[in-house]
């Protein structure tokens, strides 16, 4: 065994936290994940810095949150700066790759990667100039296709998850892993639609099986910007019940599928010699709320959407361990440097992350601030949201907020807010909820500089008009259909 520690991050697409064997769900098959966490340490109170792909994987290479690093939405990729830890990491000396789904502007930047394997990156080096418009929102035309691609049978995504698992492996088999010290970046696309998944998986679940949606058949919470993201993202309206189980089913398989192929890495991961010695970090970059409250996909603050499963196992970490302390995904950077052994410069030392490891080899710590924002398509203003213990606190500039008491109201049903006058003890926690959003950021500034540079990028791209029309598209081409895009415009 050598004597140095890899970093293995294995990464999923709108993996909801609870969809796991190993988070108590009772229907979802994830043995793999299960195992790891077995022998790891599971992260109960994990979030994503936004629920939105491009924002928050521009966060997670950063280390910092969406509203410092500027990356607002899915039209301002990341474009290597701030510098990320894998540059960090690479620049001390270590081989740092990514395989697959990385959502960064271009591989002509440096991302901070000795190597990228299979990339995806946005469309056109562009991504979604549509959710730029979120002053005169254009009616969203993809919604159907949520609904409309519920079925069985392979997808462009599942096939680009299998070249992806097969890089991984050929890449984890390779002897030169065991000259030099690594770090890896694998990340899948599954279980992100579109909901249509390969035939052996789909036939682990029946549709009559499926737990129904949070609150299905209500209507949704009533607040005036939970309504914007509902009426723009309006998928809801394409599914009827039997649709939803045939989605559940969908979703449930493409799970199941993604477990198998993590499965596939750590097998190839022990069978090189290196299980011992590397540290396994699982997460998902955001959730999917899956019908419940009347939303799909992401973009809201709910725990289905905001929280995100995440397990480390590996040298250094707790067996069979849980932690409440809350996290985030901009933990992994902090967590790559101390695994790593690469120093802290000035600019890291000031990020808020912590590294996952030391937190799991420390006592509970309810006191340490949960938190997320979102300014991207369909919202019509900032939404902040923190957590702490067992409040959550979700703030929506020039809106009333919402105030969850998660011990007693798991699912959010109940927006405590409303009681606020009356309970001294709501009233306690909604100033609390504030001022531990107040030390992290002033909300009405940076909704306001949010807007500011939204309003200069739908300029500097030809104008409203020119988002409107350009790269319209419900999920991001993989590199094969990009390849085969260009190669269509080319010969036109």
């Amino acid at each position: 065994m050598s004597n140095h520690t890899n970093f293995l991050v294995i990464i999923s697409d709108e993996h909801r936290k609870d969809a796991m064997g190993c988070a108590g769900h009772p229907i979802v098959k994830t043995p793999n994940l299960d195992a790891l966490a077995a022998r790891g340490t599971i992260y109960d109170a994990a979030y994503t810095p936004s629920p939105m792909c491009v924002p928050t994987r521009a966060a997670l290479a950063a280390g910092d949150w969406v509203h410092k690093t500027g990356n607002w939405d899915s039209a301002t990729p990341y474009t290597g700066h701030p510098r990320s830890w894998m540059g960090q990491l690479r620049d001390a000396g270590r081989e740092v790759v990514s395989i697959g789904k990385l959502h960064f502007r271009s591989g002509e930047d440096d991302n901070g990667f000795s190597e990228e394997i299979l990339p995806m990156h946005v469309v056109g080096g562009v991504g979604w100039a549509v959710g730029l418009l979120r002053e005169n929102p254009p009616p969203y035309d993809s919604a159907a296709e949520l609904a409309g691609d519920v079925g069985v049978g392979p997808s462009t995504y599942t096939d680009y998850d299998l070249a992806i698992t097969d890089a991984a492996e050929a890449w984890l088999a390779d002897p030169a892993r065991q000259e030099h010290p690594w770090a890896a970046f694998v990340s899948l696309v599954s279980p992100h639609y579109p909901l249509t998944c390969p035939e052996g998986w789909s036939a682990l679940y029946d549709p009559a099986d499926m737990d129904l949606p949070v609150g299905y058949g209500q209507d949704i919470p009533d607040h005036p910007e939970l309504r914007n993201i509902k009426d723009f993202f309006h998928y809801d309206d394409y599914f009827d019940e039997q649709k939803m189980r045939e989605a559940k089913v969908a979703y449930y398989g493409l799970t199941s599928f993604m477990d198998d192929c993590v499965g596939r890495v750590l097998k190839a991961l022990e069978e090189s010699g290196q299980l011992e010695n590397t540290v396994v970090l699982y997460v998902s970059d955001h959730g999917d709320m899956m019908g419940d409250q009347g939303f799909w996909t992401k973009q809201v603050m709910y725990e289905a959407s905001a929280g995100v499963p995440m397990i480390a196992a590996g040298p250094g970490v707790p067996a069979g361990h849980r932690v409440a302390t809350c996290t985030n995904l901009v933990d992994i950077a902090a967590t790559a440097r101390e695994v790593c052994a690469v120093p802290e410069d000035d600019a890291s030392a000031e990020l808020p992350g912590m590294s996952l490891r030391n937190i799991a080899n420390a006592p509970d710590d309810l006191d340490r601030t949960g938190f997320s924002e979102y300014h991207d398509g369909g919202s019509k203003t900032g939404t902040f949201m923190v957590r702490w213990g067992h409040w959550k606190y979700v703030h929506y500039v020039g809106h009333s907020p919402q105030l969850f008491d998660l011990n007693t109201d798991p699912h959010e049903q109940v927006n405590r807010a409303v009681d606020g006058v009356n309970d001294p003890e709501v009233r306690a926690a909604l100033i609390e909820g504030e001022r531990r959003l107040r030390e992290i950021c002033d909300p009405e500034d940076i909704n306001a500089r949010a807007f500011a540079d939204q309003r200069l990028k739908i300029a500097e791209l030809g104008g409203e008009e020119a988002c409107r029309t350009a790269f319209v598209f419900n999920h991001t081409p993989t590199p094969v259909e990009q390849a085969e895009l260009n190669r269509q415009k080319d010969t036109h």
